[in-house]
């Protein structure tokens, strides 16, 4: 496990990409040393992996180059961003990580959980999130969020904004489960509450984990 690697998980629209800036800002406002990381991506090998999977014009990619794909731009992250900070005692603060790829590849794809989570081994080399802040939302909620920003976007992201509802549902089972099978690291968190609600939340779990001190705690 990776003390003080906190990854946030969630469907698309769910918030968890505004909440990390947010928890970023908040955590280097206390003096405290952040890494903000994302998957895939992180890195420059894992960007044009990232390209190369969330290009829309990418239909024709079957789910198993897609799951190898995101098993070598991890790899590759872990050990270029994520080990490095940890050492030096930074806080990783992580846009997804291998529940995603359990979540989407798994109970979205239909691939096979066992090896994704042999998959997952091998590409994080066992360095797993001390915390998961899991954001829950509706797919009928967050598709419209996620769908409205990648038509207003100048890039070419938004080959998973595209897929079904019934793909997007498999997904929200898939964290669910993950949830129910790890629950003292994967936090749960309604993103139907207010922005405010989500990042009160987060932080007071944040900072319990880190064992920041009172007077430093927001």
């Amino acid at each position: 496990m990776g003390r003080n690697l906190f990854s946030f998980e969630g469907g698309e629209g769910s918030g968890k990409s505004t909440l990390i800036l947010k928890v970023a800002e908040a955590l280097r406002v206390k003096g405290i040393e952040v890494v903000l990381t994302r998957e895939p991506g992180g890195c420059p090998i894992g960007q044009k992996v990232r390209e190369i999977l969330l290009d829309a014009r990418n239909s024709e990619i079957v789910s198993r180059a897609e799951l190898l794909l995101y098993a070598a731009g991890r790899a590759q992250h872990v050990e270029e961003v994520i080990v490095p900070a940890l050492e030096r005692g930074a806080v990783v603060l992580c846009d997804r990580y291998c529940d995603s790829t359990e979540a989407y590849q798994g109970y979205g794809r239909g691939l096979d959980l066992t090896l994704i989570r042999e998959l997952n081994q091998i590409a994080t080399g066992g360095i797993y999130p001390q915390t998961t802040f899991l954001l829950d939302l509706p797919p009928e909620i967050g598709l419209g969020r996620a769908l409205s920003r990648v038509e207003t976007a100048s890039g070419k992201e938004g080959r998973f904004e595209r897929e079904s509802l019934r793909f997007h549902h498999r997904v929200r089972f898939g964290y669910w489960q993950l949830a129910a099978r790890e629950p003292r690291r994967m936090f749960m968190i309604d993103a139907r509450l207010s922005p405010e609600g989500v990042f009160e939340a987060t932080m007071k779990k944040i900072l319990g984990a880190m064992k920041v001190p009172r007077d430093r705690a927001v």
